[in-house]
């Protein structure tokens, strides 16, 4: 990796602050609402997290789900209020809120009943269920780290549903970077996505004014860097490439571009999509991306694009955020 000039850091730094600091305060403002009534009837009963050719996402803060086939027609809305969303093999995860400024982690089955809650710190931010459907992980926006101008920072924990076993913070973990040690108290993680063995995950560690790419190992405690300017990893069906979001020119007050890496070569393969997009991909079973765009008055729509850069970007899911697919 290139060493990054000190001044050429601190750009990075104060850049990520602002950034952080004004998506969490927009954030803020939107989850701190009353909660709102499904937008259509459903009911919890009629929508289910089973494998099926179907997607969840997040209709108007509630679980829904649409025809894979046939994303922009009828969806069935749940009377579940959740701020993202994730599902795979019959295990879902919501953060929710649990009052008016608080929220949960939720554990669901396939019948949106709720096995397992956890209270976590600040707002809901990134959430992920493993392939297996065993492990669970979600990123929320902190405030009060002395280290941060903007007052906030992040907090990314994972559960094993199987055993209960909770990591409340990654920052747990002991840190290899560039081949070495390292220790900081400015470390944070985000956007988790786990291999098939449940054990390995990647996830985006900032420390220093940048921001890698990290392996790590549930069972060690332990992650390295591989990479600079990742963010928000999502790993293939195949486990053989990962959709991020890369920072423009390696700075995020200029957006980031929808890319995947390849994990053998290590290329990066910019997609269609130039918009920026501020979110964390989810993996379609076509070999495209979704993801969640919002509009010039902040209403959310999903909006899909091939991993392999070819084609356009389609507009999937109106209306719609936090998209899964159901497998």
């Amino acid at each position: 990796m290139t060493a990054m000039s000190t001044r050429a850091k601190l750009g990075v730094v104060v850049a990520s602050a602002v950034l952080l600091g004004t998506v969490a305060a927009g954030y803020a403002a939107t989850a701190a609402q009353a909660p709102r009534t499904p937008p259509t009837a459903g009911g919890e009963q009629a929508v289910t997290l089973a494998p099926g050719p179907r997607l969840l996402a997040i209709t108007d803060r509630h679980v829904s789900t649409v025809a894979a086939t046939n994303p922009a027609g009828p969806r069935t809305v749940a009377g579940l209020e959740c701020l993202r969303v994730y599902a795979a093999a019959g295990t879902g995860v919501c953060l929710k809120p649990e009052t008016a400024w608080s929220y949960q982690v939720v554990v669901l089955d396939a019948t949106l009943r709720q096995t397992r809650a956890l209270s976590v710190p600040g707002l809901p931010n990134r959430a992920r269920v493993s392939a297996s459907g065993r492990m669970v992980s979600w990123t929320t926006f902190v405030g009060g780290d002395s280290y941060t101008s903007s007052g906030f920072s992040t907090r990314t924990g994972i559960l094993d549903t199987r055993t209960g076993t909770t990591v409340a913070s990654l920052e747990e973990f002991a840190i290899t970077r560039d081949g070495r040690g390292y220790r900081n108290a400015d470390v944070n993680y985000w956007g988790v996505t786990f291999t098939a063995d449940d054990n390995r995950f990647y996830a985006t560690m900032a420390t220093g004014g940048a921001r890698y790419l990290v392996r790590g190992d549930l069972a060690a405690r332990t992650v390295e860097t591989l990479k600079e300017n990742v963010e928000c990893p999502s790993l293939s069906p195949d486990g053989t490439r990962l959709a991020f979001k890369e920072a423009v020119d390696a700075d995020p007050a200029k957006g980031w571009r929808l890319s995947v890496l390849d994990l053998s070569s290590m290329r990066v393969t910019a997609t269609a999509e130039t918009r920026s997009v501020d979110d964390q991909a989810a993996w379609l079973g076509n070999g495209k991306l979704a993801y969640t765009l919002r509009r010039d008055d902040g209403q959310p729509d999903v909006w899909s694009v091939p991993a392999d850069g070819s084609g356009t970007p389609t507009l999937v899911i109106p209306g719609a955020e936090s998209p899964s697919p159901l497998t």
